[in-house]
């Protein structure tokens, strides 16, 4: 059941309904954005807290909502879902099962839900978040309290700008969701890695020798915000799959001074572009790896507009080492996902993306073993499985093993495994930010083989049963448990 006002028409009818529920927070008294409000967040995360609203930060003219995809709970609310597997469901329910299986059946089937449920974005002329335009020498990012998150962090970071781009050459669009270091009062930094589709977008317009338009938006609803995150194909719109999400078309308003369309309620847009061949170093970042991002030459976007509600919020999310606020998105992808990566790989019975492991270093897999090196093949498939191919370690698991559950799981890893035959060691790309590979987007990537082992795959011993007591047993002492007063 949805929760009360959903689809959410923005920001401030998200924090009214998490309010309502108990789950906001407001700071009256004055927090800084350097540094303070970090420190306030991550302790409320890690003490399982709510979403805050900043109502008086020292720096900037906005109060800064935060914190507010954090626990599954609240994600569930932004979703409009009771329970994240459900929106995966649907999904499941409309693409299966007469799609071809991998990478191209994904497509399809996304293509397909969509289709089925066919939202697509809704244009208007006016919109909320252009009550107020700042042109030229009056845009100033010096309104919005951007923030430090950690004290040897480059400068002021804006960590929740949804960032659009046309491919110049085809005008498909993206949404993505990249940090964005700010150089001056109308420049920033544009940190897209080497796997974004905008960062495809700009290498084409480069080519050409042209200036690429972008347009970032701040403070938009929290389906806009999770489908800015989502892993989607590149021939899948954002915005379509949003509105899926929402049961609702999205509504959209051209961009004053760039050819592109930003969503009608967010609360800033900043409207400009990036010359081709220039970069200016970016960093350093502390980001979700819990260690400092280096200094690296990245693109400069030129701000030409900034335009805003006339009381706008400031959305912005903490970055650091689990836990943290990303992990409710991330396990909004595990959870969507699921039936998608069935569709690729069909022996998957379930998968858990570990928030210690930063949602992709590690995958956790249960499948239903039927031949020799079953567990090997779908450690293969995963690297092979778009963005999942930057995962590090796949642990591979038989279906009566709960993957969510990580001490059972690390009880089949460790006791299940000949590490001398049941290790698969092999390279391929890995995350941008990877700190540990010896070059960077590319290093070594592990698999372990945690399933029972078949006499077909050289085991001859007779794998042992596994104890458990009988059900009667267990039965007998469910009866008489308070005769045993303990």
């Amino acid at each position: 059941m949805a929760p009360r006002g959903f689809p959410y028409d923005d920001l401030q009818s998200f924090l009214s309904a998490l309010e309502a529920a108990g789950e906001l927070r407001r700071v009256t008294v004055p927090v800084d954005p350097t540094l303070e409000i970090s420190e306030v967040v991550t302790r409320t995360v890690r003490a399982g807290g709510p979403a805050l609203l900043f109502e008086r930060p020292t720096r900037g003219e906005m109060p800064v909502a935060i914190n507010l995809f954090a626990t599954e709970k609240r994600m569930a609310m932004a979703l409009g879902v009771d329970s994240l597997d459900e929106i995966g469901d649907r999904i499941g329910a409309l693409i299966k099962p007469e799609l071809p299986v991998g990478w191209s059946g994904i497509r399809e089937g996304i293509g397909k839900a969509l289709q089925l449920k066919s939202l697509p974005p809704k244009k208007v002329k006016t919109a909320p978040s252009q009550e107020v335009v700042l042109k030229g020498d009056e845009v100033d990012l010096g309104l919005l309290p951007g923030l430090q998150v950690w004290p040897d962090d480059g400068g002021v970071f804006h960590n929740f700008g949804l960032t659009h781009t046309k491919h110049p050459e085809t005008g498909k669009r993206n949404l993505g969701l990249y940090r964005l270091q700010q150089h001056s009062k109308n420049t920033l930094g544009m940190h897209w890695q080497i796997h974004k589709d905008s960062t495809a977008h700009h290498a084409v317009a480069e080519r050409r020798g042209e200036r690429l338009p972008v347009a970032v938006a701040i403070g938009c609803d929290p389906v806009v915000c999770y489908a800015a995150s989502a892993p989607l194909p590149s021939d899948i719109d954002e915005y379509l799959f949003a509105g899926f999400l929402r049961g609702e078309r999205v509504e959209m308003v051209d961009c004053l001074t760039v050819p592109l369309q930003v969503p009608a309620h967010a609360q800033v847009v900043l409207e400009g572009y990036l010359d081709p061949g220039e970069r200016a170093p970016e960093g350093p970042f502390g980001d979700h790896t819990g260690f400092y991002t280096p200094v690296e030459p990245f693109p400069v976007l030129h701000i030409e507009t900034m335009t805003m509600r006339k009381k706008p919020v400031y959305h912005s999310i903490i970055t650091s080492k689990p836990p943290q606020e990303d992990h409710g998105l991330g396990k909004a992808t595990e959870r969507i996902f699921l039936p998608l990566l069935r569709m690729l790989i069909p022996d998957i019975v379930d998968y858990d993306m570990p928030a210690a492991g930063v949602f992709h270093n590690c995958v956790i897999v249960s499948i239903r073993k039927r031949y020799p090196k079953h567990a090997q093949k779908i450690m293969n498939a995963i690297w092979g499985a778009h963005l999942m191919s930057l995962t590090k370690l796949i642990v591979v698991v038989d279906e009566d093993c709960d993957v969510h559950d990580y001490a059972e799981v690390a009880f089949r890893a460790f006791g299940n495994v000949d590490y001398d035959r049941d290790l698969l060691l092999t390279q391929g790309p890995v995350d941008h930010l990877d700190h540990a590979s010896y070059q960077q987007f590319w290093g070594g990537k592990a698999g372990i083989d945690a399933t029972r082992k078949l006499p077909s795959e050289g085991y001859s011993r007779g794998w042992p049963e596994a104890m458990a007591m009988s059900s009667e047993v267990v039965a007998l002492v469910d009866k008489r448990w308070k005769e045993y007063g303990i």
